[in-house]
């Protein structure tokens, strides 16, 4: 009986291992060459090995659900997860508390449009030109995303996703550029920068008839092509959008889904019902408690998603990014960023170190990540463990995340993260914990480990820091191009290669 077991012990390890090799190893793609065999089996058992330390990574299901929920223009310190004592956030909260916060989130820009269009190639957008807030203008087919890169919902429909977008769009307002000529088989929700939040003020019906950025806010949503009668549409713009993230998840719950759940909270106009109002009583400032019920409602909207997934059983099935897509413009909406420097449209921390969470029920576990990542690992993420392809000749540059954040890899997803403001004449670079930062060729130099708020300039002091990073930062420069479209702010001269 003992030599019986031993023998089916032996035949399941040998089984095991021959299977992760096939599935993990490429047997057969040049396996015996060049002592790659060697290298395999290496990695076979540093897999053991790393699996036995960590335990984070449970039996993954294959293709999961991928939602991405974006607020705009909130403020790094006005979620719970992130210290705020004002503005309680417990269903977003979920996300974190039930995942990994990332304390050192970031994204590839400071304003939307530009960011939006990162996070959705999984590039930096300044690879192909889109480094301005597109003007609203349908008759321009080349006013947002270039035609030539592929999106997220591109990849995974690819390989049999159902993909939508609820919300906020911003990325080109011509018919060429709508998200269903993107990838997405579903929208509702509006094609430019921002939207009134009250039904009534939606007194314009064809959004392709006008090219006014103030008269877009007014627009009826659209669902899909169609433009929607404001009377079917009465709720809170916020609420009319959480109603439509629930719905998509019932319609889907049966395939794997892509969702983009793009709020346009808190980003102005600062408008609120009393309902969330009246949830702020001790704020004194008017500006500042609209700001807070605006959030408050968004996080209801992320309770009824949350709630919805659990109830379908799809929470485990279900990785969930939180994210805004730029920080807090504290003087325009009211938001706190914290202790971050400046905010929307800065080079400084504030600018673009956003509130990020990841949540993957039963194969993420619960914890704090400190090493820093980008909303454009999201697409690179997402393209792994839906086993999809993508354009090898427009590599991506974001990593897939969830080996770093299970501590399977124990590196940093990035060495440097990069920033561009090509009409300010701004560069920033983080590299490890010190952080450049070029402004018409003035250069300072801080380390953020210790700094986070950017107050001292170490630059005279670590002026090989300051060249190695400058390095860094004029290679990137050269991969770059130009603003290929006008934006609603936008200047004639240009950088020369090297960021001077």
């Amino acid at each position: 009986m003992k030599n019986k077991l031993t023998i089916f012990l032996l035949l399941t390890f040998v089984s095991i291992s021959f299977q992760y090799l096939v599935w993990n190893c490429n047997i057969g793609d040049n396996f015996f060459n060049e002592g790659n065999w060697q290298k395999k089996i290496t990695g076979f058992a540093l897999h053991i090995s790393a699996n036995n330390k960590t335990k984070d990574l449970i039996n993954p299901p294959s293709q999961p659900n991928i939602i991405v929920i974006m607020a705009d223009d909130l403020g790094y310190n006005d979620v719970s997860f992130n210290g705020s004592q004002q503005i309680p956030t417990p269903n977003i909260d979920r996300i974190a508390n039930e995942g990994v916060k990332c304390t050192n989130g970031y994204v590839s820009y400071s304003v939307c449009g530009p960011s939006r269009a990162g996070f959705l190639t999984g590039r930096y957008q300044q690879r192909f030109g889109f480094e301005r807030n597109p003007q609203y203008d349908p008759s321009d087919p080349n006013m947002g995303l270039a035609h030539d890169e592929s999106t997220i919902a591109n990849n995974l429909g690819s390989v049999g996703y159902k993909t939508g977008i609820i919300g906020k769009w911003h990325l080109g307002a011509n018919i060429k550029n709508h998200p269903l000529n993107r990838g997405f088989d579903e929208f509702f929700g509006h094609l430019g920068g921002g939207h009134q939040y009250f039904s009534n003020m939606w007194t314009i019906e064809d959004s392709y008839a006008i090219n006014s950025e103030s008269k877009s806010y007014r627009t009826w949503l659209m669902r899909d092509h169609k433009p929607v009668n404001p009377i079917t549409t009465p709720k809170y713009i916020t609420e009319e959008f959480a109603d439509e993230s629930v719905a998509f998840v019932e319609r889907h719950k049966d395939s794997p889904f892509f969702l983009f759940l793009s709020y346009n909270a808190p980003h102005g106009p600062l408008q609120a019902t009393q309902k969330y109002l009246d949830r702020f009583p001790n704020i004194k400032s008017k500006k500042r408690r609209t700001y807070a019920a605006m959030v408050s409602a968004l996080d209801d909207g992320v309770g009824l998603l949350m709630d919805k997934l659990e109830e379908l059983n799809l929470d485990e099935n279900t990785l969930v990014f939180f994210l805004s897509d730029n920080g807090g413009p504290e003087d325009k909406n009211a938001s706190d960023n914290g202790l971050l420097r400046e905010g929307k449209s800065s080079v400084y921390e504030g600018g673009y170190h956003v509130p990020f969470a990841i949540r993957w029920k039963g194969t993420v576990k619960q914890g704090v990540y400190d090493k820093p990542v980008s909303s454009l690992d999201i697409m690179a993420t997402a393209v792994a463990l839906a086993n999809a392809k993508t354009n090898p000749e427009k590599p991506l540059d974001g990593v897939n995340l969830i080996p770093y954040i299970t501590g399977e890899k124990l590196g940093k997803p990035h060495e440097t993260i990069y920033l561009r403001k090509f009409d300010q004449d701004r560069f920033a670079v983080r590299y490890n914990d010190y952080k450049l930062v070029v402004i018409k060729g003035e250069k300072e130099l801080y380390n953020l480990e210790k700094d986070l708020s950017e107050t001292t300039n170490i630059a005279k002091q670590h002026i090989d820091q300051v060249e190695k990073i400058d390095a860094l930062r004029k290679s990137w420069n050269e991969e770059l191009i130009d603003p290929v479209f006008k934006g609603l702010v936008h200047r004639k001269k240009r950088i020369n290669k090297n960021g001077n």
